[in-house]
Order: structure tokens, then sequence, then C-alpha cells
């Protein structure tokens, strides 16, 4: 059977899905190991190579005027650059260069979402859909601003929390 290589690959990960890997990475408090952080920067340049062109395919669509598309635009300048940051040398340094990449790609999800209209749950990381009850919310940093301000359904901001 000859397989085109787009009917073998399987289909690319949600905004949502690339979020959640990136935020987990981020959130370690212990090192992993090498190859473990090898594996996410691979990751991470993965999906920031293919959210980069969507990005500003949907900014170039905008007015010249539009802010958002303006912000992605810088965001993907931050990313780019992240992506070309040289492998550092021990764990350390190399963990740290991984987190960069990470939030770039969270960045990068936000810009996507923010860019086709996606509204998603900040506590389930599920899309709000149209006629879902949401609530805003804001998540106060310990320096004074929203660490995250979005939306969450209604049912999320009800559902018991675990400690």
């Amino acid at each position: 059977m000859n397989a085109t290589r787009d009917e073998t690959e399987a289909p690319a990960p949600s905004t949502g899905l690339i979020r959640a890997q990136a935020t987990w990475f981020i959130d370690q408090r212990m090192l992993p190991r090498h190859q473990t952080v090898k594996g996410f920067s691979q990751d991470f340049h993965g999906y920031l190579e293919q959210l980069i062109p969507q990005i500003e395919q949907l900014a170039d669509v905008r007015p010249p005027d539009d802010v958002p598309a303006k912000v992605a635009l810088a965001g993907v300048g931050e990313a780019r650059r992240r992506l070309d940051e040289a492998e550092s040398a021990g764990l350390y340094g190399e963990v740290e260069r991984v987190k960069r990449l990470a939030r770039s790609v969270v960045a990068m999800c936000d810009h996507y979402d923010a860019l086709t209209g996606l509204a998603m749950c900040l506590a389930c990381d599920k899309p709000i859909e149209a006629g879902d009850a949401w609530v805003p919310y804001d998540h106060v940093s310990p320096s004074g601003g929203a660490a995250r301000a979005g939306r969450i359904h209604c049912r999320c901001a009800n559902a018991p929390r675990r400690r």
C-alpha cells in the first residue's frame, strides 16, 4: 500500500492540548532528564513552526490597524527569536531555554485563539461554544496584575476544586 505522508500522519493537536503540554512543562519544579527536555524541545519547535505561519496568515487578512493582529505579530517575532536560541550548556540552562519556548507556545496558542475568535475555558481548557453559559475569570498574581484573564464555563466555576 502506497500511502502518502498526509494520509499516514496523525492530525495536528488542538491548541488546547498544545497549551496544556507547554503549561505542564513550565510548571515543573524538578529538573527532568535531559532526554525528556530534548523531546519537549522538539515538540515545541514543531508546534511553533506550525502556529507561526497560521498566525501570520490570520493577521494578514485583518485591517492594518487591528490591535490583536499587531500584538500577535509581535509575539511571532519573539517566538522566532526563541526558536533561534542555541541549545544551552548544562541541564538547568537547557530547561530554562525550553521553558522560554514553552512560553512562546502558550502565547502563540492564545494569539491563534484570539485571531480565530475561539474562547477557551481557563478551568477545563475546552472551547466555550456559542450558547454556553460562562463567567469572566481573573486570576490575580502575587505581584498585583491579572495572571490569567478570560472566561470559564459556569459549570466549571461551580465545580468543586481539589487541593
